[in-house]
């Protein structure tokens, strides 16, 4: 029997957890502070880490009044209460870049989501292929990580480069980042899907959030 509980306007899915590794996420656009607020606290009160995404500050203060441990990330727009009881060390960590600092939001989606489920993110940030020496010099942090998230806008290739300097599954991100013919994410996107370098995943332009739910799932392989 699949344990859901019905708020009216939501149905939580509490059985996710066992099913998946972790609970659902809040998906903030389209839903009122006092919806958000409802949800994260029925979550939260299984003790289960919470996340809600592409959210507000006035979302966060309504949720903050009910869940004293709630966070507010700025870059992301990201709001995360951490699990009541946390693993006494993160078992596993992911690396993740962005190719510009215009990057950074979406990759702090990735980072965070990271964290909140019980990882650590080693952060690279600006470390484009406009000047890839800036990754060369720290590529001895790739090798710390099991999984790496790439964050890219424009021509969107640095993940193809990436997975020819490491052996770890990369995840990329295209971002909504560049001019006029990037048609917001589009380029980039395409780009990261007909890459010539095996081993990339590609998730949807600007999901910083799905790219850090597929690090932390395959972390949590070897965890388990």
């Amino acid at each position: 029997m699949i344990k859901c509980r019905d708020l009216g306007f939501a149905k939580i899915d509490h059985d996710r957890v066992r099913r998946r590794g972790f609970p659902e996420a809040v998906f903030g656009p389209g839903k009122t502070p006092e919806e958000i607020r409802a949800v994260a606290r029925e979550i939260a009160r299984r003790g289960d880490p919470v996340i809600v995404t592409k959210t507000t500050m006035r979302a966060f203060l309504y949720v903050k009044k009910k869940c004293p441990t709630a966070v507010w990330h700025e870059k992301p727009k990201l709001i995360a209460i951490p699990a009541a009881k946390a693993a006494a060390a993160p078992a596993g960590a992911a690396a993740v870049l962005t190719a510009g600092t215009s990057d950074i939001a979406v990759a702090e989606e990735a980072a965070v989501t990271l964290e909140t489920f019980g990882f650590r993110a080693l952060r690279l940030y600006d470390v484009g292929v406009a000047g890839l020496h800036r990754l060369l010099d720290r590529r001895h942090v790739l090798d710390e990580a099991g999984v790496v998230v790439v964050a890219a806008g424009m021509d969107g290739a640095l993940p193809s480069v990436t997975a020819g300097l490491c052996r770890q599954p990369v995840i990329s991100v295209p971002t909504s980042v560049g001019y006029g013919a990037s048609f917001k994410g589009m380029t980039a996107l395409l780009s990261m899907m007909n890459s010539c370098s095996p081993g990339v995943a590609v998730v949807n332009i600007d999901n910083g959030f799905g790219a850090g739910y597929l690090a932390a799932s395959i972390l949590s392989v070897g965890r388990r």
